[in-house]
């Protein structure tokens, strides 16, 4: 089975701009290649892919405005994370769409987020000027993991 989430894509213009960001290199650290810069708005681990189109074709899942920043943030013991503010709603309608198809829904708050590096020893020093780069979401996306460490659209699906 497919290793699947649903996630919001930044506009190619927020790519760009982060891509641009300097990027420490130290041992341990793993930055986000921009290709794969992401919101994931929810985690369905390996599940039946048609389960999840089904439950998501159904579902209506409101406009979202994201902010991100305005600087990087650690989350948890191995994240550097810039926040996205304006997609709690949408996650929670993702949510309650998809609530009986894939890995059970965390028993903690959704923390929107876009991850830009992960570390293992000492959190990379992300000396980055405030960010404040928004943008309207237009639809989601169900992603699949793929084994060899690449994302790939499976479908997407316009907000009301």
């Amino acid at each position: 089975m497919p290793r699947l989430f649903v996630a919001v894509w930044p506009p190619d213009s927020v790519v760009e701009d982060l891509a641009q960001l300097p990027r420490q290199a130290a041992p341990g650290v793993s930055w986000t290649k921009a290709r794969r810069l992401h919101i994931t708005l929810r985690f369905l681990g390996e599940c039946d892919q048609d389960e999840v189109l089904s439950a998501l074709t159904s579902g209506s899942f409101p406009n979202a405005r994201v902010t991100l920043g305005p600087s990087p943030q650690r989350l948890g013991r191995d994240v550097l994370m810039l926040p996205a503010e304006g997609v709690d709603e949408l996650a929670a309608s993702v949510g309650e769409a998809t609530r009986f198809v894939g890995d059970p829904l965390p028993d903690r708050p959704f923390v929107g987020h876009m991850t830009v590096a992960r570390f293992r020893r000492r959190q990379p020093s992300a000396d980055w000027p405030q960010l404040n780069d928004a943008f309207d979401v237009s639809h989601i996306s169900l992603v699949e993991s793929t084994p060899w460490g690449e994302y790939a659209d499976v479908a997407t699906f316009p907000l009301r």
